[in-house]
């Protein structure tokens, strides 16, 4: 009897979960806390003014129910009276915009951070309603008390222990603490304020005044002129009460041309004339040495001529103390660019919003309970984790019980769900559990937009942040480019490659300053990567004198992935000269002014080579590309070029044993079979994936399964157009020109040899070749054998497929390793060297 009344009673709460969970309900209380908050708004404002009028009324002994002047009413009277007599005083009305603020979220209507919203409007109310009655307690005689009852007995409780003077002490530093929580630039007004400087400004500005017998006063005319400098500028109202800036940027505007006599003179273009609004106006500053320096101080109020030194070796300006010591700020040349914002993604709210459905989820579990204990397995618990796609369910074994036993039962398991595949994790790693993945009824999409909008994304620390999708605990995952350092994508035509080569690069363009990062694309399919050409100015680098920012051509890969090799040897060439080992190093000492321009250094963005389909590349040009790759690969992370290479064949021959040690993140999406999956990941799994996005994703010892986010092509062509359409540089970022290049380029001259001719090949040299792809096997006895020939003229005909590129070079007593990954791969070669004389 007793376990059949607690299966109705979590019958009951599961159902209350569900009706709590329905979207309807939800909204339906949203607006229901909307419009309460509206009449406590309309009560709070008819107390304020009629609120006397009304005390007797509403007195607790009072029977009267008429003659109620307050607009929500005897109760919005009472409710009023309450909240601000009884409770927080005159800080009670803050209660209206929090409840407002919940009632939007609720809705979905407003994205803002509640949380932050529920401390800063708590906050207000209890400091506020301290605040008053510490202030107004004995000044203010009226019906509504300004500190409420909290605010009294606070305020008299903490003046009994701490006095008067700690109260008012508490008062402040908990003020400031709160401004600190806010804003950070509070922490910089109380350094200027602990330290003076305001009133040593304004005893330097008295001392200036008096000598030059002008005592606080402003001419009109003058302050016309700031007025119309600050329009022609275009500064911003926040900034006008920061003296320093202004300081700054009048000592900006004085252009001071030193010739060799010494004589000096300046310009200033805020003007001096205000009769001609939108002219350009100019100040003559006098000849006089001492003139000069006193306006010079007026303006600056430190500096002075003598203190600016100009470098006629590097023709920059040595400010001792001024604007020139001031860091480099890369994003100077832009800087009015603007990133993209999340409106321009959509949003599939209707997806993303389906609430869980329980009766699946109990359907599921029950169902897997039963499949094992079928086969005699016994579990002590289980619970499910409901992700995007797919549900995890995870099952505590009971004592004694063999993993191995769970994990054969994968396809009876699979049956009995009708699920197209399930995916067993046995164990669960980190935990004493067994994880069975389900795939969900109604899977759900992850917009792009929802990673974009989220905490995690806007306040990461990440160089260079990658937002991939979800996991199966619907939080955002993310990883750090910078970190990784090279990245593998691969999978089945169709399975979501693009979509995540697109969510890759989208969560750069949308994090990253062109100034800070620049892409290398190459696209062999043209169609893939082509929507980015148009951001060619602001984001993309090229080599000097290619039209196409995006590679197209194959014969034009090496020759780009080599401009990287020489691009790279110049950066780690700088990152020696300047003794730090890191390109985040480099550029702070470069920012900071500690390496100069004039001594060759420069700022070095980040560089992300993405390679849409790998494995074309390696059919047409083999070796040519992997050995640029792997160099890059092995050497580049810690000058700031990093890789991405996706292809759709996943095979050894593609993804070599080079490729996969030195690209140690992986990322993949359903594969046909388990030997792709090992090819990708060293493990089964990709071949269990639901496909549509989702993947696995490993960066270390076990793959995470996520949801790849979906970014459409017109949500691409949005965000890129959004970029286009602002001021870029002059050009693309131009790469180095390579130190070696075939002037035959590309794949051509790897499969023509040095000094191989057609006419001087063996006449059994395209069977050959044949039989060596056939059989994948270069070895020499194999050519013996099947021509029955001799060792001299198999090994001449050996040396000439490794010279024409079919084989590679000999590893002692190995067989060569054959560089033609099938029958279709050899035919282009052997007609590409068939046609040449």
């Amino acid at each position: 009897m007793v376990k059949k009344a607690t299966v109705k009673k979590m019958g009951l709460f599961a159902r209350m979960a569900e009706f709590f969970k329905n979207n309807t309900t939800i909204f339906v209380i949203g607006l229901l806390l909307a419009s309460f908050s509206v009449y406590l708004f309309i009560s709070f404002c008819s107390f304020f003014t009629s609120g006397g009028a009304d005390q007797d009324i509403i007195d607790p002994v009072s029977t009267a129910v008429e003659g109620v002047k307050n607009s929500g009413g005897l109760g919005g009277a009472k409710i009023a009276n309450f909240l601000v007599n009884d409770c927080f005083g005159w800080a009670s009305v803050l209660v209206v915009p929090l409840l407002m603020l919940v009632a939007l979220r609720i809705m979905n209507l407003y994205g803002s951070n509640i949380l932050k919203w529920f401390i800063s409007l708590t906050f207000g109310m209890i400091w506020g309603s301290m605040f008053f009655a510490f202030l107004l307690n004995d000044l203010y005689v009226g019906f509504a008390s300004p500190g409420g009852a909290h605010g009294v007995l606070i305020v008299q409780w903490l003046g009994l222990h701490i006095g008067t003077g700690g109260l008012f002490l508490l008062l402040l530093i908990s003020f400031l603490l709160f401004m600190v929580y806010l804003t950070r630039s509070t922490i910089e007004w109380l350094r200027k304020v602990l330290s003076f400087e305001y009133v040593r400004r304004w005893m330097k500005s008295r001392s200036v005044d008096k000598k030059d017998g002008v005592a606080d006063e402003v001419s009109p005319a003058d302050d016309g002129n700031d007025e119309e400098e600050e329009e022609a500028e275009g500064d911003d109202n926040e900034d006008e009460d920061d003296e320093e800036e202004e300081a700054e940027e009048a000592a900006n505007e004085i252009d001071l041309d030193i010739d060799g006599n010494g004589d000096e003179d300046g310009d200033d273009d805020g003007g001096d004339d205000s009769e001609d609004k939108g002219d350009e106006m100019e100040i003559e500053i006098a000849d006089d040495d001492e003139e000069l320096a006193r306006k010079f101080d007026e303006i600056t109020g430190a500096k002075k001529p003598e203190d600016v030194v100009l470098d006629v070796e590097s023709g920059a300006k040595d400010d001792t103390g001024g604007n020139m010591n001031r860091p480099i700020n890369p994003r100077d040349e832009l800087s009015y660019y603007k990133p993209p914002t999340v409106d321009l993604l959509d949003k599939y709210e209707s997806g993303a919003a389906r609430s869980i459905d329980m009766v699946e989820q109990n359907v599921k579990k029950d169902e897997i309970v039963r499949v094992l204990r079928d086969f005699d397995i016994e579990i002590s618990s289980i619970k499910a984790t409901v992700g995007p796609t797919i549900t995890l369910y995870e099952i505590t074994p009971a004592p004694g019980v063999r993993i191995s036993k769970i994990r054969n039962l994968e396809d009876d398991i699979a049956m009995s769900l009708s699920a197209l595949c399930i995916r067993i994790i046995a164990p669960i790693p980190g935990k004493g559990t067994i994880g069975i993945e389900v795939p969900n009824a109604n899977k759900q999409i992850v917009p792009m937009s929802s990673l974009l909008n989220s905490r995690k994304f806007k306040e990461t620390d990440m160089a260079l942040p990658l937002a991939l999708g979800k996991t199966i605990s619907n939080e955002v995952f993310m990883v750090d480019m910078a970190k990784m350092p090279h990245l593998l994508v691969a999978g089945a035509t169709g399975m979501g490659k693009s979509v995540g080569l697109n969510a890759i690069i989208t969560s750069l363009l949308y994090k990253m300053h062109p100034a800070y990062l620049k892409f290398v694309m190459v696209d062999p399919k043209m169609v893939e990567l082509s929507l980015y050409s148009v951001i060619e100015k602001h984001f993309l680098a090229k080599l000097d004198g290619e039209d196409e920012p995006i590679i197209t051509d194959v014969t034009k890969v090496v020759r780009t992935l080599k401009s990287l090799c020489t691009e790279m040897d110049n950066r780690y060439r700088l990152l020696q000269a300047a003794m730090v080992r890191s390109v985040k190093e480099y550029n702070e000492k470069f920012l900071n002014k500690e390496l100069l321009p004039t001594k060759g250094h420069r700022f070095m963005p980040y560089i992300v080579v993405i390679i849409d389909e790998y494995g074309d590349l390696m059919m047409t040009a083999g070796k040519e590309v992997e050995l640029p790759i792997a160099r890059i690969a092995q050497k580049a992370r810690a000058v700031g070029i990093h890789m991405i290479i996706a292809t759709q064949r996943p095979t050894t021959n593609i993804i070599t044993g080079t490729i996969k040690a030195n690209f140690p993140a992986r990322m993949a999406f359903r594969v046909i079979s388990p030997i792709d999956s090992r090819t990708i990941l060293e493990r089964t799994g990709a071949n269990q994936l639901q496909g549509r996005g989702d993947m696995l994703f490993l960066a270390g010892n076990d793959p995470v399964r996520v949801q790849c986010a979906l970014v459409e092509t017109k949500e691409v062509e949005r965000v890129c157009a959004h970029i286009a359409k602002q001021q870029g540089y002059s050009s693309a970022y131009i790469l180095p020109e390579p130190d070696e290049v075939s002037s035959e380029g590309g794949a051509v001259s790897s499969m023509r040899g040095d000094a191989q001719s057609v006419g001087r090949l063996d006449e059994l040299f395209v069977e050959a070749a044949r039989t060596v792809v056939m059989h994948q096997q270069g070895s020499t006895s194999l050519l013996q054998r099947k021509f029955n020939i001799g060792f001299n003229r198999a090994g001449r005909i050996m040396d000439q497929l490794c010279q024409t590129g079919i084989v590679g070079e000999q590893d002692g007593s190995k067989p060569r390793q054959v560089l033609c990954s099938d029958e279709a791969d050899l035919e282009f070669r052997l007609k590409t060297i068939l046609q040449k004389d």
